[in-house]
């Protein structure tokens, strides 16, 4: 999709500028904070947004920090939400933020921005899996367990956006983030396939097992496998009672944008057996790091346990590609096993990783009457929603 033109000079004293893809692609090269959510091809993927990339220099004039910004118009109006999704990519580290934060705002809203939702990389907090496997019990949540480990970077980001009148989204509850607060990671980086495997407790191993000897295949297929995985997902909403709300199209301009980007960014897995395609899960791989993005399986013939089997092969080849950590995204923050969704999470907490609560989403207006105004009927809107 094309970039959006901003009205409006170049905030050049503040150091905040217009970034050719060219230019953005080759910051973001060899960093480990980078998601797929901030490479160029994802604007490609969300064909309702604009989108623009900008950079920023502090003293030596090197790019110290940029952002892929996707907007969205507010109807009736030429004002637009911006929002960098897992992004800015910056120095978080940095405590004097307002040498960048304070212009890339002021850039937000020459270029007709009334309000701004970011989300901060650094991690808030973490629990290895085997803590949360001992802490279930009806009512319990993730947030109830002493955590293995507190990032102090991500309490300090956090305080510091607080203290400049950003507001999290959800407040702790989480329900207004567009992107998981708590996900699940398996740390990849010095460890061999045996290591990997030995981490997968009993159960994984044990359902692995049975999918090799039941012949369950596990290959890599092309795009023109996109609607049997569509399908498949189509019977996992209605088994697991959720809905992505996502379009076979959807799908398909994503693993198109991806892939042209770079070959294998985005990758197709099929468990097979008995000539049927049984379940069908993607994963993106950008720098050092991949995701398992989205899964889907039959309800029938799941004893040969199929998913177990596709998630074991990606893990493998998540490591072959020297990503350091595998991530699977989302989970619920229940430890209640009555609880639907506890399901989810004790799957995989199976792999043997941990769970890592992310600062979350941050909103702030961009000041002014006008954009006060904009910003509580944008979020009467989401409320109504």
């Amino acid at each position: 999709m094309s970039a959006l033109l901003v009205t409006g000079e170049r905030d050049q004293d503040a150091g905040v500028r217009a970034l050719d893809t060219a230019e953005y692609r080759t910051f973001l090269e060899g960093r480990a904070d980078v998601s797929f959510l901030q490479c160029p091809s994802w604007a490609d993927v969300k064909d309702q947004w604009a989108s623009e990339r900008v950079g920023w220099s502090l003293d030596s004039g090197e790019l110290t920090g940029a952002a892929q910004i996707l907007y969205r118009q507010f109807p009736g109006t030429r004002k637009y939400f911006a929002y960098l999704p897992e992004g800015p990519v910056a120095d978080w580290s940095d405590p004097h933020i307002d040498r960048w934060l304070g212009p890339l705002l002021r850039h937000l809203r020459r270029a007709g921005a009334f309000a701004v939702r970011i989300g901060p990389m650094p991690a808030y907090r973490r629990w290895e899996a085997s803590r949360l496997k001992a802490a279930t019990g009806a009512g319990r949540r993730i947030g109830d367990v002493l955590a293995s480990e507190v990032d102090p970077l991500g309490s300090a980001v956090a305080e510091r956006l607080r203290a400049r009148g950003w507001k999290r989204c959800g407040d702790d509850g989480g329900d207004a983030d567009a992107q998981p607060r708590h996900v699940f990671r398996l740390p990849l980086a010095g460890r061999t396939t045996e290591q990997l495997w030995a981490g997968l407790n009993q159960e994984w191993r044990r359902n692995v097992r049975a999918a090799d000897r039941a012949g369950v295949e596990v290959v890599v297929a092309g795009p023109e496998y996109l609607p049997e995985f569509y399908r498949l997902l189509r019977i996992t909403e209605e088994r697991d009672g959720f809905r992505l709300g996502r379009s076979l199209a959807y799908y398909e301009r994503q693993y198109a944008a991806l892939n042209a980007e770079q070959s294998g960014r985005m990758r197709l897995y099929l468990a097979v057996h008995r000539g049927e395609v049984l379940a069908a899960h993607t994963m993106i791989t950008v720098g050092g790091r991949a995701w398992y993005q989205t899964g889907a399986s039959a309800d029938h013939r799941r004893e040969v346990r199929p998913s177990n089997a596709l998630q074991w092969q990606m893990i493998q080849d998540a490591r072959a590609c020297g990503a350091e950590v595998y991530d699977m995204r989302g989970v619920p923050s229940t430890l209640d096993p009555h609880d639907r969704p506890f399901g989810l999470l004790r799957w995989k907490l199976g792999t043997g990783g941990h769970v890592a609560e992310t600062l979350g989403e941050w909103e702030t207006c961009t000041g002014g009457t006008t954009n006060n105004a904009l910003y509580r009927a944008f979020q009467a809107y989401l409320a109504r929603r």
